[in-house]
């Protein structure tokens, strides 16, 4: 309880100054005069000007105000190393039973690192979780902060003024002294680069804390999970590598060096980086054997795919043909066919025989090169017509190996639907074509289908009678795709509604140049904030579970749902970030979590040496727990000492909270009137005599 005297003036303060100024100036000029009763008029006047400012006697009821210290503990990933985890959590739980001695704290604890986004917890930001508990607090309330860490934290402020508030700071460090870490990241890396092409790029090895290993180390670089080379490089000197990029589209080009004997941890002895890969513009021999009505349809959509540099001839004049018309009156251009199919060959990413026949336009030794540039990676699209059955099939030539059926002679000439096979619901190139979804396919009748033999390879669409149309096969390194029927540009022109020829078409020319999404059997993987989901695309009935390694070494496995023929997908919400591996069955895949190499990663070593010079400007303590545990913990006022190796200080606060207050006035009521009328009493009696 305090006691105040407080004034609460009848009048304002200048008429009452006024006043009270000229009874001063009565009372001093009667005693300059010596008259009698001066000292008791003076007397008088002091009453009435006293009554006139109403002093009153305030009496308030206050309770004291607690500071507030924040416990802030580190969890981070990089506190999951070793026993940091056990060391904080000890740590903590003496901390709270220490403050709870002290009826004056309040304790404002927060874990940091827990929750929030990937690109939050790629970094240790404790100074940001500090400003969030101090935000509702005055700065006279704040009695400190102790944060529990391993040192590595990221948003340390630069002096005082940006720490916000005057109060100390103490910090307890996890880990061991002395600690090792070897770890190895990119200094410069391309965020694009052209498929097949090798990129260039910058790497660094550094070595943290007191080093005996050797300063060279061998990198070994992986493209997409594939080791693909390795380089010798020194620590602490940039070095640079020519990394070929395996696919077009994402590629995650990974470095790794070998795990020293002592490291704090494994996971920064690999660095990654995301190169988006370009593929040049596909280079593709369209050939046709004749003029016909699908012609085209082939030549219009490869035309339109910004992507393709197209290649196209017709046959129109054949070498049989004789007609009496001189050489050097033709308009036409001459087959250009040794460099096409001897010099240039392998220049091609894919060769479309449409509707051609043997007609000793290309000499017979040339589909032996093409075989060959099949067997050795290239990719082979036959479009059949009437001729394959023929007499001048291609099937009678060298080819034949290369081809995944063999014409029967037979040609089927009647109105049907090209329906889906099994393999073909699941099979990337024909799952969920626009109007396969119904039986019959809702899309147009085809007039004409050649047969074949014992086809080869996988059939993914199916004629009357289910005669294969579409024939998908792998022939050596390459690939070989054939169309047993001419009639597909009844699609294009409309009839009966049309179909997805557009689809249909780019997806086998895609699927023949191997593109990634187009294969049977593909494992891919994604993120979506914090949840990892995982695709696996198969021909089997079912995938497995899905395997995953998560940054910090730990296992977890994925459920995979079917979402659709041949299509399984899972998901993991997960608190880590960084690179997880996924493998299922025979597939591997790689995908990373939040922000590519994160600053969480780079340095795993504990240290003092981050947080130390804060921690002595703002008075407070730095030390490691190992060595010292928790130090005892006291209150201090003002600008004393807060604290050595030994002890801890946290500021106490002044302030209180107002309860209640009594009012007291001296001058009301019948005491204020007896103290006036005995002061001028007093006058007039001593006037009177």
């Amino acid at each position: 309880m305090n006691l105040l005297l407080s004034f609460e003036p009848l009048f304002s303060w200048p008429v009452l100054a006024a006043a009270a100024l000229v009874l001063l100036a009565l009372a001093l000029f009667g005693l300059l005069r010596r008259a009698r009763g001066a000292w008791l008029r003076l007397g008088a006047a002091a009453a009435l000007t006293l009554a006139l400012a109403n002093p009153v006697f305030l009496s308030e009821d206050r309770d004291p105000v607690k500071s507030v210290v924040a416990l802030i503990s580190d969890r981070s990933q990089s506190q999951s190393l070793g026993e940091r985890t056990a060391d904080t959590d000890k740590a903590i739980a003496a901390i709270k039973e220490k403050l709870g001695r002290f009826k004056q704290f309040e304790v404002r604890e927060f874990d940091a690192g827990k929750g929030g986004s990937a690109e939050e917890r790629a970094s240790t930001r404790l100074f940001a979780a500090l400003t969030d508990i101090f935000r509702d607090v005055p700065p006279s309330r704040i009695a400190g902060a102790i944060l529990v860490t391993d040192g590595q934290v990221h948003d340390v402020p630069k002096d005082l003024a940006a720490l916000g508030f005057d109060a100390p700071v103490h910090a307890l460090i996890t880990g061991k002294d002395k600690e090792f870490d070897r770890s190895v990241r990119f200094t410069q890396s391309p965020r694009f680069g052209l498929a097949g092409k090798p990129s260039q790029m910058e790497f660094l090895l550094t070595d943290e804390g007191p080093s005996t290993q050797s300063a060279e180390a061998m990198v070994r670089v992986f493209v997409n999970g594939e080791q693909v080379a390795q380089q010798s490089a020194q620590v602490g000197v940039k070095a640079q590598i020519d990394v070929p990029l395996g696919h077009a589209g994402a590629n995650i080009i990974e470095l790794a060096t070998d795990v020293l004997p002592g490291e704090t941890s494994e996971s920064n002895n690999r660095a990654v980086a995301t190169v988006d890969a370009i593929r040049e513009n596909l280079r593709v021999l369209l050939v046709s054997g004749e003029p016909h009505a699908g012609e085209r349809t082939w030549r219009n959509l490869l035309k339109s795919d910004a992507s393709v540099d197209l290649v196209h001839f017709t046959i129109l004049r054949p070498p049989e043909k004789q007609d009496g018309t001189p050489i050097n009156e033709l308009s036409l251009i001459a087959f250009p066919t040794r460099e096409l199919f001897v010099e240039r060959i392998k220049d091609f990413d894919l060769i479309i025989f449409d509707r051609y026949q043997h007609r000793d336009v290309l000499p017979t030794l040339y589909y032996d090169y093409i075989a060959q540039y099949v067997e050795q990676g290239g990719a082979l699209l036959v479009a059949a017509g009437p001729e394959y059955a023929g007499e001048a099939t291609i099937a009678n030539t060298p080819l034949a190996p290369a081809l995944p059926a063999l014409p029967s002679g037979g040609i089927t000439e009647e109105g049907f639907r090209p329906e889906l096979t099994e393999l073909g619901r699941r099979h990337p190139v024909t799952r969920g074509l626009e109007g396969s979804q119904t039986s019959p396919p809702n899309w147009s009748r085809w007039f004409r289908l050649i047969n074949v033999d014992a086809p080869e390879g996988e059939v993914i669409m199916k004629g009357p009678r289910d005669q294969p149309l579409l024939v998908l096969n792998r022939k050596g390194e390459g690939r070989v795709g054939m169309f047993l029927s001419d009639q597909a540009w009844l699609w294009a022109r409309g009839f009966e509604g049309g179909g997805p020829h557009v689809a249909l078409y780019r997806r086998i020319a895609h699927w023949l140049m191997k593109e990634p999404e187009l294969e049977e059997e593909a494992l891919s993987a994604g993120s979506k904030g914090q949840t990892l989901e995982v695709t696996r695309q198969t021909m089997a009935d079912e995938s497995g579970k899905a395997e995953v390694i998560l940054p910090s070494g730990k296992t977890a496995s994925i459920e995979m749902v079917k979402t659709g023929e041949g299509l399984f997908t899972g998901k993991l919400d997960t608190e880590e970030v960084g690179l997880f591996r996924v493998a299922n069955g025979e597939l591997n895949t790689l995908v990373h979590v939040g922000p590519v190499n994160a600053p969480e990663f780079l340095s795993t070593v504990s240290t003092l040496d981050i947080l130390q010079p804060l921690a002595r400007q703002t008075g407070g303590v730095a030390t490691r727990l190992a060595s010292s545990g928790v130090p005892d913990i006291l209150p201090v006022r003002g600008k004393a000492e807060a604290g050595n190796g030994q002890w801890m200080g946290l500021k106490t606060t002044d302030e209180t909270i107002l309860r209640s207050v009594s009012r007291l006035p001296l001058f009301a009521g019948l005491l204020g009137l007896a103290l006036l009328l005995f002061a001028l009493g007093s006058v007039w009696y001593r006037e009177g005599r």
